[in-house]
């Protein structure tokens, strides 16, 4: 049950995520000055925040994405392995987070 929650969650966390996006666009849009604004806002600790939990709901969502794909062809049904993809669900989002922040950190990206 709580992996579907948070597969809810992690989904209307993408639609925050998409406006982001929109906003880094129409700031590219409005020009020079406005983008800086933008890159300024996301370079903060509340962007960088934004930024880490979106990482975490993109992973999120991808590894319950897969999971329901196995379902679709009648595996994982059983109460103990789903118990236990839920869990590897989990452990995947967070290490591919944090290896992606990594490679982010340890690549100049921000």
């Amino acid at each position: 049950m709580a992996s579907s929650i948070l597969h809810r969650v992690s989904g209307c966390a993408l639609y925050f995520g998409a406006l982001i996006l929109a906003g880094g666009a129409l700031s590219l849009a409005c020009g020079p000055e406005a983008y800086d604004i933008f890159r300024a806002l996301m370079a903060g600790f509340l962007g960088k925040i934004a930024l880490f939990g979106l990482t975490l709901a993109i992973f999120y969502h991808l590894a319950h994405g897969v999971r329901h794909l196995t379902y679709d062809v009648g595996y994982g049904f059983q109460p103990k392995l789903a118990d236990a993809i839920a869990v590897a669900e989990i452990a995947f989002t967070i290490v591919a987070t944090v290896v992606a922040w990594w490679l982010a950190y340890y690549t100049g990206a921000f």
